[in-house]
């Protein structure tokens, strides 16, 4: 599963890492994007573009927006084969630009954030789905999702699923509308490897969605239980 996850590098980099080349909207950095928000993704075509989309995916046959709220992850193994991400893995696949994404351990205290990045800490893709969603007064809502592995090294003592973490040299394959075959698809739904990332724990302060901040990403250490107060 992939629950929260970052943006916080500068549009320019945005813009040169992922090869976009109109102008950007000023993009805030993010620390803490949460199911239901807006963040920006990167869809394919004759050239990529970014857009900003909502967090948890609506089928536009649902007959409700409110499913997108379990739909936020979807599983690399049965995309094909689950009505509501087949047509959208076929037809509507997209990047969703990122830096770390969380995940929370078992201490003795509770559980505790753990932020997963990149040794570099430079960008890098999960592979997403997206769709658009008509209201009843004719707008349209789009929406996107998060495909899902299973975990590599590093993840497993924490968590059984992890988000994908696209290769670069597999983003075009994976943004490109005339490929449509899940058997030239789905290999590319790997867990990335554990040699190319590190973890560390992270702030409680993450566990709200109403922090933001940079503060949430600052190297921390569990809270040793005699440290925690009872009231």
């Amino acid at each position: 599963m992939c629950g929260r996850y970052s943006e916080t590098k500068l549009d320019a980099l945005l813009k040169t890492r992922f090869r976009i080349r109109h102008e950007l909207e000023r993009l805030t950095p993010r620390y803490n994007v949460a199911p239901g928000q807006d963040a920006p993704v990167i869809l394919g075509g004759a050239e990529r573009r970014l857009a900003r989309f909502r967090w948890g995916l609506v089928p536009r046959w649902a007959s409700d927006p409110s499913v997108g709220n379990k739909l936020i992850n979807a599983r690399g193994e049965s995309l094909a084969d689950k009505p509501s991400f087949a047509e959208a893995f076929r037809k509507r696949r997209c990047l969703v630009p990122a830096d770390g994404f969380y995940e929370w351990k078992k201490t003795p205290a509770g559980r505790h954030p753990v932020r997963y990045v990149l040794k570099d800490e430079e960008l890098f893709a999960f592979a997403g789905l997206w769709d658009a969603w008509r209201r009843p007064d004719g707008s349209e809502l789009f929406t996107y999702t998060i495909v899902t592995t299973k975990p590599n090294e590093l993840v497993a003592p924490v968590h059984d699923r992890m988000p994908v973490l696209l290769r670069p040299e597999d983003e075009d394959l994976w943004l490109d509308e005339r490929v449509d075959d899940p058997a030239r698809l789905t290999p590319l739904l790997s867990p990335y490897p554990a040699d190319r990332m590190e973890a560390y724990d992270v702030s409680p302060l993450l566990n709200s969605v109403e922090n933001e901040g940079p503060e949430v990403i600052v190297r921390t250490k569990p809270a040793e239980p005699a440290q925690l107060s009872l009231f």
